[in-house]
């Protein structure tokens, strides 16, 4: 399910977004399309004493593409607080998760991100808070814990 992610109304209600893999991510971008670009312009032809032609050449760029494409979707991955649910796009699916549905927020050991636990068993990842940023990754973690405490607290979820 595609939902689009809601405006922010608040600081609290900033979205959620990985700093230092959405940083290599997009260097990554850079690098894949240049470099691939550049090796398939220096791959020898015919005319050089080699057997590549123009459609390996452009295969070979495609494929830094390709690779662009797929560090795209990280580059997205994010979270956004809605006043009913917190719209979560990870790197394939995103997902609306209403406030009331949210049992427990998980983010310790050595878990790569942030998981939320649903009050019907199910766990779901949110790769917008991520160890890797430290303590800018707590620090979310624990404004994202605020942010259930308040909605479910408000009564405005889950309210007949």
């Amino acid at each position: 399910m595609t939902t689009a992610p809601p405006p922010a109304t608040s600081p609290s209600d900033e979205p959620f977004r990985p700093r230092r893999g959405r940083r290599v991510a997009q260097i990554g971008i850079v690098v894949a399309v240049v470099l691939f670009g550049f090796v398939a312009v220096l791959m020898p032809g015919a005319d050089q004493g080699g057997n590549w032609t123009i459609v390996d050449r452009v295969l070979l760029w495609g494929l830094g593409w390709g690779m662009a494409l797929l560090l795209q979707r990280y580059v997205r991955i994010g979270a956004w607080p809605g006043p009913d649910a917190l719209v979560i796009r990870n790197l394939f699916l995103t997902q609306s998760v209403p406030w009331a549905d949210i049992e427990d927020i998980r983010f310790g050991g050595g878990e790569p991100w942030v998981s939320l636990e649903l009050v019907y068993g199910e766990s779901v990842a949110v790769m917008a808070i991520q160890r890797a940023d430290a303590a800018y990754g707590m620090s979310e973690a624990e404004r994202l814990t605020a942010l259930i405490r308040r909605h479910q607290d408000s009564g405005a979820v889950g309210a007949p």
